[in-house]
């Protein structure tokens, strides 16, 4: 019999899509759409939404509506959970004017990534983002941190875990509340994932403080996720329908699905708040709006049960 005695109680399930999802996706949604779908994500039970990211349109020309989408969703801002990723001061400025809660940073463990994705160097990314944490956390707001490439990089390979934690220490120094392990291009085996957080915790980063982000580019996502689990982490990224993958790491496939996420949490007993129905009926109809096919096993074959027994 599997012991669940390591296992938490509850997750939070973190919602990527919005922004991590439709930012690789070759569909633009009108705003209108994409308010729709977070009024869908947070009434499904969703505790954690990120929702837009503001950079500059030209670079991620899905999310260059970000201010009116902004505008649109005010409401959610106080009542739930919403985050937005900011790239510079000039983001954090426009956040702070939207009356955004939260905000989110992108760091990356490899030159290479840091290169492509931020034109910077790994020091001069975090130089950059230093000021940005600590204005953010004066000002009352709570910061996420990610850092991409955790466990491989394309252009350089296996990462090791000194890097990550290199990273992770200069985010936590600079004020960070919560910090995302990306494992960008979906590389990442268990064995890996304990390495990881077995590092971070030799250099007094909790678990209580980490989120684990996992793509299924070699189908390992649950898996890892099942062993980041068992290894005292609580919150865990997913996008809704898979959605999402990464537009500066072209060998990065579709992030976590939702609807998988939650059905093997509810298979394991684990509280999440979501209600999976809700939930793949929301899939279905940003397939039907996107023209994008599901990419949850879950939500695929749910939809067909149900639509058999008609």
């Amino acid at each position: 019999m599997f012991d669940r005695s390591g296992l938490p109680s509850a997750v939070t399930i973190y919602e990527v899509g919005p922004r991590d999802g439709l930012q690789n996706e070759t569909v633009i949604l009108p705003t209108a759409v994409k308010v729709e779908l977070i009024e869908r994500l947070a009434a499904s039970g969703l505790p954690a939404i990120e929702i837009t990211s503001l950079v500059r349109p030209d670079k991620v020309p899905a999310l260059a509506d970000a201010e009116e989408l902004l505008s649109a969703l005010a409401p959610l801002l106080d009542s739930h959970r919403m985050v937005v990723l900011v790239p510079n001061q000039r983001g954090l400025d426009r956040a702070l004017s939207a009356g955004v809660r939260e905000v989110a940073v992108f760091a990356s463990a490899t030159e290479s990534f840091a290169k492509a994705n931020l034109n910077s160097s790994v020091a001069e990314s975090l130089a950059t983002y230093r000021p940005v944490i600590e204005q953010a956390r004066a000002a009352g707001l709570l910061v996420r941190g990610y850092i991409s490439m955790c466990f491989g990089d394309p252009w350089e390979g296996k990462v090791s875990t000194g890097q990550v934690t290199r990273v992770a220490e200069s985010l936590f120094e600079f004020g960070i509340t919560e910090l995302s392990l990306g494992d960008t291009i979906g590389i990442a085996t268990p064995g890996e994932v304990i390495n990881l957080l077995d590092a971070l915790d030799s250099r007094k980063i909790a678990r209580s403080s980490l989120a684990v982000h996992f793509h299924d580019t070699y189908g390992q996502a649950l898996s890892n996720t099942l062993t980041a689990l068992l290894e005292g982490i609580t919150t865990v990224d997913s996008s809704i329908a898979g959605l999402g993958g990464c537009p500066f790491a072209k060998s990065a496939t579709g992030n976590l699905a939702t609807e998988d996420l939650v059905w093997q949490l509810q298979g394991l007993g684990i509280v999440t708040g979501v209600d999976l129905e809700a939930l793949i009926d929301t899939s279905n109809w940003l397939s039907r709006k996107t023209g994008l096919p599901l990419r949850s096993k879950a939500a695929i074959a749910l939809s067909n049960r149900k639509d058999g027994s008609k």
